[in-house]
């Protein structure tokens, strides 16, 4: 996620003051994505330097209002336009585990891929949960939860496919039989307010 350009988004609306910016911020990303004031203000002094806002010059940290400036809505509208670059594939931690595990003696893969299925799957109900308890009455949220249901339920089904994948390999005694998959033990997500509830 680029902050720098969703700040950029925020600003094209009209001047603001950082800690508003945070909060337009957080409320427009459905409030899955928290940011810190001082991300904000990190961010808005190299926008500032690179000279994609402009600050009104009156006041000190929260009392500092920003605007944009035309060079910044030309970058954002570029980025707005522009697709991520996704020609290679991300450094993914699961696939790392998983590519690694294959190999290492003593560790059964099968497992490691029924621990991960497992718990991606918890974290699929508590969205759903999100989702039905009021995200479609929020749309950023709505949004938001969506997409990440998806991105869940594609890494499930690799999953799924690299385990079939490697239960047909196995025929040279390399990789361990399935061993019972262990509780979860990683973070689920957390609602950072009620849904629904301004505040």
């Amino acid at each position: 996620m680029s902050v720098r350009h969703a700040l950029l988004a925020l600003l094209s609306e009209g001047p603001k003051y950082g800690l508003q910016l945070r909060e337009e911020f957080e409320s427009r990303t459905g409030e899955v994505w928290p940011l810190n004031v001082g991300q904000v203000y990190t961010t808005l002094q190299r926008l500032e330097r690179d000279g994609f806002v402009e600050s009104d010059g009156t006041g000190e940290g929260p009392q500092k209002a920003f605007q944009i400036t035309e060079s910044g809505s030309a970058e954002l509208s570029e980025w707005l336009r522009l697709p991520p670059d996704l020609s290679s594939p991300p450094r993914d931690e699961l696939v790392m585990k998983v590519l690694v595990a294959i190999r290492l003696p003593g560790v059964d893969v099968h497992e490691v891929i029924q621990v991960h299925r497992r718990y991606l799957v918890q974290l699929m109900q508590e969205w759903t949960r999100i989702k039905e308890n009021g995200a479609e009455g929020d749309l950023s949220l709505a949004l938001a939860v969506d997409a990440e249901l998806f991105r869940l339920d594609s890494v499930v089904r690799w999953l799924d496919a690299a385990d079939g994948r490697l239960k047909r390999a196995a025929g040279d005694g390399q990789i361990q039989p399935a061993a019972e998959p262990r509780e979860a033990e990683a973070p689920l997500p957390k609602q950072r307010r009620r849904i629904g509830a301004r505040g």
